[in-house]
Formats: C-alpha cells, structure tokens, sequence
C-alpha cells in the first residue's frame, strides 16, 4: 500500500462527486474508479469503468432530479493486509412518476494504492424503500413485514 494516500482527501473526492453528479459529470465520477473495479448494489453486479457509468446513466434515465446527499464518511487507512477502506452514509432523493422519493443507504468502498475505488457495494433495502411503496405489492409486503415482527 502507498504509505502517501491520503484517506479524508480520497474520502473528500469520492463524496464531492457523488454530491455533485450530473448526467454530464457521469464520466468524472468514473475516474474515481479503478478499469476493473467491482460495483454491487441490490439490481446490479457488474465490473470494469464502463459497466459502473453505464449503471450511473441508467439512473439518470429512470428518475428526474436524482440527488445524493452524504451523510457520515468514515475513512480507515490501509494496512500490510487490508487495503484503505471508506465507509459512506447518503440519502439518495429523485422524483419517479410525479412522486419525490428517498432512498437511505450506505457504500462500502475500497480503495487501490492510486486512491482508486476497487469495490463499490451499495448497502439499502429495496423491499423497505422501493416496493413497499407500491400499491399493491407495498400492502403484502407491509402485511408480511407485520407478522414477521417479533
């Protein structure tokens, strides 16, 4: 590991580019990734640059006015057998179908000795986020969830 990375300044581009991605700024939030990192969130699993903007242009056509907002960044230096990590809370707010919505999530990055992102792994419940606000599936869903708790 490059003993110079800086974690709060690796940490500091990642959630500048987050905060201020735009359609057109998808391919300088890519930079921040490694060629052949690793992204996994509940609907995607994909690898390599391209394959991470493509998913990043994706959300840009599926929602209006998406938006991140980081809410706690905690940074770990890397050791001899641990590469630097970052761990990165947000609220993610779009509108779909007339409708403003928000997501609230977490991201668990590592980090190359370049202070390149290697894995991207979105952490965020899809059941209690998105379906359960749905009419029909969101009432089963609600129903379950109900009789599940203890």
């Amino acid at each position: 590991m490059n003993a110079l990375l800086d974690i709060d300044t690796a940490a500091s581009h990642i959630q500048q580019g987050f905060e201020g991605l735009t359609l057109g700024g998808v391919d300088a939030l890519s930079q921040l990734y490694a060629v052949d990192a690793k992204f996994k969130d509940p609907f995607n699993d994909v690898q390599g640059r391209g394959a991470i903007a493509h998913i990043f242009r994706h959300m840009f056509s599926q929602v209006d006015a998406p938006k991140f907002v980081v809410t706690a960044l905690i940074g770990k230096n890397g050791t001899e057998s641990r590469c630097p990590q970052i761990f990165m809370r947000w609220n993610f707010s779009f509108v779909a179908r007339g409708a403003a919505q928000t997501i609230h999530g977490a991201t668990h990055f590592e980090l190359n000795e370049d202070g390149l992102i290697t894995l991207h792994r979105d952490y965020w419940d899809a059941a209690e986020e998105l379906y359960e606000k749905l009419p029909v599936l969101g009432s089963v869903l609600r129903w379950l969830k109900r009789r599940l708790q203890a």
